[in-house]
């Protein structure tokens, strides 16, 4: 196709060019507010879910002539874009882009044609991957929250993971863990207030070395006491507190070496046998965490109590601690070099709970809900507008089209969640008929953002919640648009989950269970309005295999994330976004990606066969 031009001020133009744009969109062209030119979608073969349309504009007057102009090029990867305008140097043309619904019979739903996909139905095509599109150079940062045109989130994360709103994921231990790794923690809201508040406050207590203690006490308990709580914690070092607490006046510490068990006999007191206040080395508030490493090395300690004016044990700052301090450059830290947690809330009693968790020291807050295109989540956002205006952060969901995504957006939600019905553990669909295959709720939610960015200059970044069983899984939903992902069984299977190990048939597994099963019975976050209680289940109780360390397992996925984004030639998650070229899948080349036509050795190998 040529370029744009003409034979002078004022010339009549006669030009073809493509246009892509989604499936159920109309274009239409205005020269200087006059009607230009009209179209609607039609399939494109050569992509599964964007289309286009081929435009003829032929009394488009008043233009200049462009002699470095371009030529006109065709490209699936061109997004909704209200500027476009100034790409074909078109100084009084707008071209608008608007939904269009089939029109249909009188009392009956509205069909969507294409079908609702799961990740498992796409595969992603390699791109050229340059010299320097190696894993360590990638950058998986993401925005949390929304920003306008040109500038910064005031909230990212270093890793575009977050874990699930629920009772067996999301407690302070799990907080910590995954902000040490760069992702973040929402702490699940189905339990009382003052608990949830004092979860948030020991994840945000454990700033980056300085731990409040959990392991204390008393100088008038007994050896054997002492061997309980070590058996209890794990930890040999124990502070002893006037009153046995974390924040009691510090008296002395105990430690492996102020006793021998073989020449005690367990009835002696720990005031008898403790290292005493007067003879350890303590630290002020307000030192820093290389000031309580160098005082650690230099008198050869493995723990530094932080004591205040008063005697009060403040924190602890052990020698491990900072090792993993260091070993972890990825770790999320707000201002204050705490760790950055979230906190849910539900949209009955947020009035009470939202106020005491900022009191705690959240830093962004999420409702949590299955469904999230109502009245009672633009309420909520709205009272938080009202009393606290932007200074918190809220995210809202779950929806899974561009009508909620708009529908939050407009009532001022700074995150918005996309998934119903496709975590592993929920039953929605199967109870109410509700939800959408997760890969189709991203790319329709995420058109639906891109749109409001181009509309508005506002980025509302998107969460996609559910239907990740695979670690490729989190690559396509980033590739389909998503921002950050939120993940429940995938933390409920790691040691810092707050469920119980139990060994079944021979094999160590994890609890985990649904908010909406009868063991959670957390009826707010199926609320839609009416009596209190939950009338039926929408998840299960159930186990997932016990995976070990999040550390460990997290470092495997990340490197495949990072892997497959160099194989598309991209080192940031929006590069990645911009470069990635998705394809649908079929049956049979599901089955040939995976092992196939060979016998595993796994799966003959006799009992006790080692290869030699």
């Amino acid at each position: 196709m040529g370029a744009l031009g003409g034979s002078g001020a004022g010339a009549v133009l006669e030009h073809k060019f493509r246009l892509w744009f989604q499936a159920y969109a109309r274009v239409d062209v205005t020269d200087g507010g006059r009607p230009a030119f009209s179209q609607s979608a039609r399939p494109c073969p050569a992509d599964g879910f964007r289309y286009a349309g081929i435009a003829t504009i032929n009394h488009l007057r008043g233009l200049q002539p462009w002699a470095g102009a371009p030529p006109i090029f065709s490209h699936s990867k061109i997004t909704l874009d209200t500027q476009r305008t100034a790409f074909y140097n078109f100084p009084n043309i707008s071209i608008n882009y608007s939904k269009k619904r089939k029109e249909r019979p009188l009392h009956m739903a509205y069909f969507f044609e294409n079908p609702s996909r799961t990740f498992s139905e796409y595969l992603l095509i390699p791109g050229y991957s340059g010299p320097d599109c190696i894993p360590n150079n990638v950058n998986l940062k993401a925005p949390l929250v929304k920003y306008a045109r040109g500038e910064e989130p005031e909230l990212s994360i270093n890793i575009p993971l977050t874990s699930a709103i629920m009772q067996a994921v999301s407690d302070d231990n799990m907080a910590v863990a995954l902000a040490r790794e760069g992702g973040m923690s929402f702490i699940y809201c189905s339990q009382a207030i003052e608990e949830q508040a004092a979860m948030v406050r020991r994840a945000k207590s454990h700033k980056a070395g300085f731990v409040t203690s959990d392991s204390n006490i008393s100088p008038d308990a007994t050896l054997v006491d002492i061997q309980a709580l070590k058996h209890r914690t794990g930890h040999s070092t124990v502070a002893v507190t006037s009153d046995g607490t974390p924040n009691g006046k510090l008296v002395g510490l105990v430690t492996s070496r102020d006793y021998r068990v073989s020449r005690m006999d367990g009835t002696e007191l720990v005031r008898t046998f403790m290292t005493p206040i007067d003879k350890l080395i303590t630290a002020p508030p307000g030192t820093t965490l290389k000031e309580a490493n160098d005082i650690i090395w230099d008198h050869k300690l493995n723990c530094l109590p932080v004591v205040d004016e008063q005697g009060t044990l403040v924190h602890m700052v052990f020698r491990k601690d900072y090792d993993s301090h260091k070993a972890n450059p990825l770790e999320l830290l707000d201002k204050h070099k705490q760790y950055v947690v979230g906190a849910g809330i539900n949209t009955r009693d947020y009035a009470e709970r939202i106020p005491a968790l900022i009191e705690a020291g959240a830093d962004i807050l999420c409702i949590d809900s299955s469904e999230g295109y109502s009245e009672w989540q633009k309420q909520t956002i709205a009272w938080v507008r009202e009393n606290y205006g932007n200074t918190v952060k809220i995210g809202a969901g779950n929806v899974v089209d561009g009508e909620g995504f708009r529908f939050l957006a407009d009532a001022g939600a700074d995150f918005i969640k996309v998934g119903i019905g496709g975590g592993s553990i929920c039953i929605t669909r199967e109870q109410k008929g509700i939800g959408r295959g997760q890969a189709t709720a991203v790319i329709d939610v995420s058109d639906a953002r891109n749109e409001y960015f181009n509309r508005t200059g506002t980025y509302i970044p998107i969460c996609s919640d559910g239907g990740i069983v695979h670690d490729y899984h989190f690559t396509l939903a980033l590739a389909m648009g998503a921002d950050f992902l939120m993940l429940g069984r995938y933390f409920a299977m790691f040691d810092e989950s707050p469920t119980n190990r139990v060994s079944i048939g021979g094999s160590y597994m994890k609890e985990y269970w649904g908010e909406g099963s009868a063991r959670a019975r957390n009826w707010q976050r199926y609320d839609l309005g009416g009596k209190d209680g939950l009338s039926f289940e929408e998840g299960v109780d159930s186990y997932v295999p016990y995976a070990g360390s999040l550390k460990d397992n997290l470092g495997i996925t990340l490197s495949k994330m990072r892997s497959t984004m160099c194989n598309c030639g991209a080192l940031t998650i929006p590069e990645f976004q911009d470069k990635a070229k998705l394809t649908l899948v079929s049956a049979t080349s599901i089955v040939e990606g995976g092992a196939h036509d060979v016998i595993l050795k796994e799966s003959v190998a006799p009992k006790g066969y080692t290869q030699t």
